[in-house]
């Protein structure tokens, strides 16, 4: 279980190196297609994110507090990912942005907290 856990920190912290190395370039290699795509993309990214601290801490950690926790993390993880874009040539930082992180954060943290508990009603 230990080293399972290790695992999957040790993919959170790449994933996390990843989005720091994607944001240190001027420009993605991602074409947009239509109006909002970043934000679908951002959502999706910390989506992921939250899906790698919350297999980390699963079992560990009360439902309620792991809840808030992958929260807190992807949105402050998100917030610094802005900041650090800031000084990027090229980029700018986005309050729209972190909304999409956190809403991406947010919506998968829901559905793995919702799926928890209709295992223990049913």
């Amino acid at each position: 279980m230990l080293l399972t856990r290790l695992a999957w920190g040790l993919s959170l912290i790449i994933y996390c190196l990843l989005i720091y190395a994607l944001s240190d370039r001027s420009h993605l290699p991602v074409g947009l297609l239509f109006n909002g795509q970043d934000k679908l993309i951002h959502a999706a990214a910390y989506a992921g994110m939250a899906c790698l601290f919350w297999q980390i801490w699963k079992g560990w950690l009360s439902w309620q507090l792991l809840l808030l926790l992958t929260l807190l993390f992807c949105s402050l993880y998100g917030l610094t990912d802005e900041w650090h874009q800031s000084y990027v040539p090229g980029r700018d930082a986005s309050v729209y942005d972190w909304l999409a992180d956190t809403a991406g954060a947010l919506l998968l943290a829901g559905i793995l907290y919702k799926k928890r508990t209709l295992k223990v009603v049913n």
